[in-house]
């Protein structure tokens, strides 16, 4: 009983190491930084996702009232020039607003401060690009990150069931299953459907990443169960399917992910004219 319990707080130390790797990680994890303006350090906190109706707030916390600020934005991909918006002055901050965008749309933008003649882009030469997504209730993202993480807490003790002397393999390997199966292809598509419109964006429909490792890991398992069967070490098996899952977790969240193109949607709204007019 002893060694059981351990091998599940060692599972659930994984779990939550994975769980903060993805929390950091990511193309639509916060952009900070630090920047010098004739000597006064300025802070900086960029988002890289919004959800639900509304624009985009940007903000960027200032020392002094003087310094100026100007947001500059344009569609990601596009050869659009960049839109300029004034930044206003508020409780110690510059802020503006991002237009929002359809689902799936991505804006790229960054910030020019200017304290009298001195100018400064933030952050650096680089740009912060944006996804917007519709809101999803949280009665359907609270049980989707719950049965996704239990489906890696079970799979990592699974995994560890062949250090084991009393093996619950089997067992353990359907609750593995279950849980997947619930959180990533029932729940994962209603999450998809809320935020983007699309209930499955991977294979055989697209190339979306994070549909995509929920399938490679359901296939590892499923494999892995199957082999129970037809080998002597069923342990081993268990053992490749749980470093699998890992594997694909530990792939940053939203790498892939869907992707307004609006090159094609310019396309799209310029035939459509084109019919009215005839």
């Amino acid at each position: 009983m002893k060694s059981g319990i351990w091998l599940w707080l060692v599972a659930f130390l994984i779990t939550l190491l994975t769980a903060y790797y993805q929390r950091i990680t990511g193309p639509t994890y916060p952009i900070s930084g630090s920047v010098n303006l004739n000597n006064m350090v300025i802070d900086y906190k960029f988002t890289r996702s919004h959800g639900g109706k509304g624009d985009q707030e940007v903000k960027v916390s200032v020392p002094d009232s003087s310094i100026e600020g100007i947001l500059y934005y344009k569609r990601y991909k596009t050869n659009d020039e960049y839109t300029q918006i004034p930044m206003r002055y508020e409780n110690g901050s510059l802020i503006a607003y991002l237009p929002h965008q359809p689902p799936a749309g991505k804006l790229e933008y960054y910030v020019k401060l200017k304290y009298g003649e001195q100018l400064i882009n933030i952050p650096g030469d680089k740009t912060v690009v944006t996804r917007f997504k519709g809101a999803v209730p949280l009665t359907v993202l609270l049980p989707h990150i719950f049965f996704m993480f239990g489906a890696m807490l079970l799979s990592t003790r699974t995994g560890l069931e062949i250090f084991s002397k009393k093996a619950n393999l089997r067992k353990l390997t359907y609750w593995t299953i279950g849980f997947l199966f619930i959180g990533g292809f029932i729940l994962g598509p209603l999450v998809q459907q809320y935020a983007f419109g699309a209930l499955w964006t991977g294979i055989p429909f697209g190339w979306d990443l994070t549909d995509n490792k929920t399938l490679i890991a359901m296939i590892g398992w499923l494999f892995a169960l199957y082999m129970y069967r037809k080998s002597e070490k069923p342990h081993k098996w268990a053992l490749f399917a749980s470093v699998l899952l890992i594997i694909v977790y530990l792939i940053p969240h939203s790498v892939m992910g869907s992707e307004l193109d609006y090159n094609k949607l310019d396309k799209l709204h310029k035939s459509q004219t084109s019919f009215l007019i005839k």
